[in-house]
């Protein structure tokens, strides 16, 4: 069987199921995003501000590691955060609440997301390739839930303890904003999760052609410079924060190569057996 001819359907037609995507893709965000306010209190005390006790499990690991290596005092071992988080526009809270749940939402029912987008690229792909639908949703969400849970337990607490433990001046006291808190843990978190989709976008782009293994392993170094000024914008500004983030997605763009080159092998196989 051959891909099915993507002219059977019109643009308005490809639309239409585009946005029916996004309808259903939204009410089942909005839906956990409801469920999740029923948690709301654990939400806020045990993950949102999590990272800001000192005895979160983050500070404890790697106090432990430094304490193996018997390396003297680094401050992590007895982290202290003195700041304060406050919330300075009248419906700062009801907005915070708000978007929390429906952040929730959207890490709760990725795999939904990613069920959604599979029926509509699937009508472009082989039957043989169809089969595969349980395997993409369980990989890509494995890859988004555990960049979600690095950006979580290894960006966001050496960011707060960095930024919040961090004094210019004895006369200056720390208190960050409610918006400016939570969204630093926001964006370390799902952009971790989004960024350890790669090996799923580049077999999906090496399909179509758009990249391939040699291009790939020729762009290495470039790919370095761009991971390392990335780890430097999402991390606190230490050398060490920056190599933890960078390993792990170099370690991705590594795999991504292999299996570039496994797409390309098999479509040079399909090429001669035509």
């Amino acid at each position: 069987m051959t891909k099915k001819h993507i002219g059977e359907m019109s643009f308005l037609d490809h639309l239409e199921e585009l946005r029916w995507l996004l309808i259903r893709s939204t009410i089942a965000v909005l839906s956990l995003a409801g469920a999740s306010y029923f948690f709301i209190d654990y939400i806020y005390s045990e993950i949102l501000f999590g990272p800001k006790n000192p005895k979160f499990v983050t500070y404890q690991f790697f106090c432990k590691i430094l304490q193996k290596f018997e390396v003297q005092d680094t401050g992590i071992c007895n982290a202290e955060m003195p700041f304060i988080i406050q919330n300075t526009d009248m419906g700062g809270q009801v907005s915070f609440m708000i978007w929390t749940c429906i952040t929730v939402g959207f890490i709760v029912g990725f795999p939904f997301i990613l069920w959604e987008l599979w029926k509509f690229i699937s009508p472009a792909l082989y039957d043989k390739e169809k089969k595969y639908a349980v395997l993409f949703i369980v990989v890509a969400s494995l890859l988004f839930f555990l960049g979600v849970l690095f950006g979580y337990f290894i960006i966001t607490p050496l960011s707060v303890y960095f930024f919040g433990s961090f004094s210019a001046s004895p006369e200056i006291v720390n208190e960050f904003n409610l918006d400016s808190y939570v969204g630093m843990i926001k964006t370390s978190v799902l952009a971790c999760g989004l960024i350890f989709e790669l090996p799923i976008i580049i077999y999906f782009l090496s399909k179509l052609g758009l990249v391939s293994p040699e291009s790939l392993r020729n762009y290495r170094k470039y790919t370095l410079v761009i991971v390392l000024i990335l780890s430097a914008i999402i991390t606190p500004p230490d050398v060490i924060s920056q190599v933890i983030v960078a390993i792990p997605i170099m370690i991705l763009y590594e795999i991504s190569i292999v299996i570039s080159a496994v797409v390309y092998k098999n479509m040079k196989k399909k090429i001669k057996n035509t």
